[in-house]
């Protein structure tokens, strides 16, 4: 005897999947720094000139030749600040960005960074004329300096500070520096490597108001992305400087 009745069948048990996070959604705070400081891997510290000059094969030529040219690096950092000053509206972040001109420029006591370079320059053989006058700067450094001066001009200020998140890897290579230079080059005044110990707790400070600034304007998963490639950018900037100061000096591979 047939049934009318339909066939029931049985049903696959699902289990329940886990909630994950939208593939667009934001990094958190930790993750999201912890991606900016994995750039670190292209840092100019790698570039095969810097590597060069801390392993002391450098020549007197050559290591001029960077302090020359790295001055005009050092001179524009503080057009490059009221830059991001003229840019920002936020008076308490005014009165802590405004600290980068005067660690630089120098204020009553304090001589200040561009001082320090000069003096690095005397140790190395360097007038302070010949400094100024910037007759060593080669096209490429200055192209790329002007860039980054011109995008602190043209961008948010909050993108120009995260642009400034290079100093997440400059205590290493001011260290490296103050180990190595006074070995492999005796000839140069230790007064003069200045600069670098004097940039050990600043960048510590610089590095901890420009995080701030960076973990809470880049909200969106996109504009994280877009703070890595600023980074990237600055990044390259620098790399870009030494291969023209290599392409002007040369390479000593030892």
């Amino acid at each position: 005897m047939s049934s009318s009745q339909p066939l029931i069948t049985a049903q696959p048990v699902t289990t329940p999947q886990p909630l994950t996070a939208p593939p667009d959604a934001p990094w958190d705070a930790a993750e999201f720094e912890r991606r900016l400081r994995g750039k670190g891997q292209a840092y100019h510290i790698h570039h095969p000139f810097n590597v060069m000059l801390n392993a002391g094969r450098a020549s007197r030529e050559q290591v001029r030749g960077w302090v020359a040219n790295r001055f005009y690096y050092q001179v524009n950092i503080p057009r490059k600040d009221a830059a991001i000053l003229a840019n920002c509206p936020d008076r308490e972040q005014r009165r802590l960005w405004v600290q980068r001109i005067l660690d630089h420029d120098g204020t009553g006591e304090d001589a200040g960074g561009i001082e320090a370079w000069l003096r690095l320059g005397e140790a190395v053989g360097l007038a302070h004329e010949e400094l100024w006058s910037q007759q060593h700067v080669v096209p490429g450094v200055r192209f790329a300096v002007d860039a980054y001066v011109n995008f602190a001009r043209q961008q948010p200020w909050q993108e120009a500070v995260c642009a400034s998140l290079t100093e997440l890897f400059a205590p290493q290579i001011h260290r490296q520096r103050l180990a190595s230079w006074p070995t492999h080059y005796p000839w140069i005044d230790s007064g003069g490597l200045q600069y670098f110990r004097s940039r050990l707790p600043l960048a510590a400070r610089d590095v901890e108001h420009g995080l701030k600034v960076t973990l809470g304007y880049f909200l969106t998963q996109p504009a994280q992305l877009r703070a890595l490639e600023i980074l990237q950018f600055k990044l390259d900037l620098l790399w870009s400087m030494l291969d023209a100061i290599q392409l002007r000096y040369g390479l000593n591979d030892g």
